[in-house]
């Protein structure tokens, strides 16, 4: 990696793309970025979202459930288009010339996540080669497999990005997503990475998204503002049952997705709202409040007990993702894990929806210079690894 060693610069620019679960769109950021471990700096620098198409998104969904592998193949070559127009319109917006990016880093679409597989695996596309003609820019992609290959989960990866930049000396935090999926990383006051702890709790967006627009006719791609689960009453006998699916007890490290709470999860859920005669209201309320039990039901088994660890002082949840936008579920999860303090990423100076993306320009970053990104104890993995696939871009010069 002769490109990462020669340059001297105290701040590169990467540019970060991302996709999620919800496949509603690529968020791109450019961020300005130095030092490293927990004296790393990431500066946002701009941030922009394309919304995929509703035929795209609804493409993208039907191939993660049940794609031919022409579909997929033929997809992992589309949406490496698009990521590549996200990037060079970030890079526009930036105001920086092209030539200023150090590389790019890309999630893709994950397709497919089967950590407890015969053969564990992962599938995330969006041609990272695309990527690299397109802008001529240096493109890092596929990052969860490495961890995989070492034993791990390949899930979540986020944690690194959050334990550089948000791990306070004195108070326990926990930044707590609310993508597609719910995830968490806890950080114990000064943590090292070794006592990062981080896995999915469940459904963040994912399961009242798919019924908003079930239950609108496909007029609605989400519950904006939180105003129709606020305008309903969670239904108890429908909430207990899907607080029994028995991914919530299970151990972590775990990470889950859209094998267990898509299309097919979905569908019972209604089934059984269906049979309750509950109100439309109600079924997106009872969804609501799944989201935030699951979420309380992981910090009361596998984070309450660590804070008597951290010497009692008071818990500090920071959200982010789209589902931060969502005053309903906010409060419904401030309700369930009183008394720690709610934040969201915005008042911490950090975007909510930004936070993904800005996490995959670190790791990179990290990658560019050959740093191991991964944190073991959130993941599974056996050691720290150096994540992703790099792909030179056009015109280098500095590369074997």
């Amino acid at each position: 990696m002769r490109q990462a060693s020669q340059s001297a610069k105290a701040e590169r620019y990467v540019v970060g793309l991302m996709s999620g679960t919800s496949a509603d769109g690529i968020d791109a950021v450019v961020v300005a970025i130095a030092g490293r471990n927990r004296g790393l700096k990431a500066r946002l620098v701009t941030h922009r979202h394309t919304p995929f198409s509703r035929a795209l998104r609804q493409h993208i969904l039907q191939v993660g459930e049940d794609g031919r592998v022409g579909e997929i193949c033929e997809l992992n070559f589309r949406l490496g288009e698009h990521f590549s127009r996200a990037a060079l319109a970030v890079i526009q917006q930036s105001g920086l010339p092209r030539e200023e990016i150090f590389a790019i880093g890309s999630h893709g679409q994950t397709i497919h996540h089967l950590p407890r597989a015969r053969t564990p695996s992962t599938l995330q596309i969006g041609e990272a080669a695309i990527i690299a003609e397109r802008t001529g820019i240096t493109t890092v992609a596929d990052f969860r497999v490495r961890d995989m290959a070492a034993g791990g989960q390949g899930a979540p990866l986020v944690p690194f990005v959050d334990w550089a930049l948000f791990t306070d000396d004195h108070r326990p935090r926990v930044l707590q997503n609310l993508g597609g999926i719910g995830n968490l990383t806890f950080l114990p006051p000064g943590a090292g990475l070794e006592q990062v702890r981080a896995f999915d709790t469940g459904p963040g967006n994912m399961v009242i998204d798919a019924l908003v627009q079930q239950l609108s006719n496909g007029r609605l791609a989400y519950d904006r503002g939180g105003r129709w689960a606020a305008r309903g009453s969670v239904n108890p006998d429908l909430l207990a049952g899907l607080l029994r699916h028995p991914f919530l007890r299970r151990q972590p490290p775990k990470t889950t997705g859209r094998e267990e709470f898509g299309r097919p999860f979905v569908a019972k859920l209604l089934a059984g709202a269906r049979e309750l005669k509950l109100p439309d209201a109600d079924i997106i309320a009872t969804a609501t409040a799944f989201t935030a039990a699951s979420i309380a039901g992981a910090y009361a088994r596998w984070i309450l007990p660590e804070l008597a660890k951290a010497g009692g002082a008071r818990l500090q949840v920071i959200l982010g993702g789209g589902g931060a936008h969502n005053p309903t579920l906010r409060r419904m999860i401030a309700e369930r894990i009183a008394p720690a303090e709610v934040v969201t990423q915005a008042e911490m100076g950090y975007s909510n929806e930004a936070k993904e993306a800005l996490a995959f320009a670190v790791l990179a970053h990290e990658t560019m210079l050959a740093r191991p990104a991964n944190a073991p104890t959130a993941t599974g993995a056996r050691h720290p690894v150096v994540l992703g696939k790099i792909v030179p871009g056009t015109g280098r010069r500095d590369w074997p």
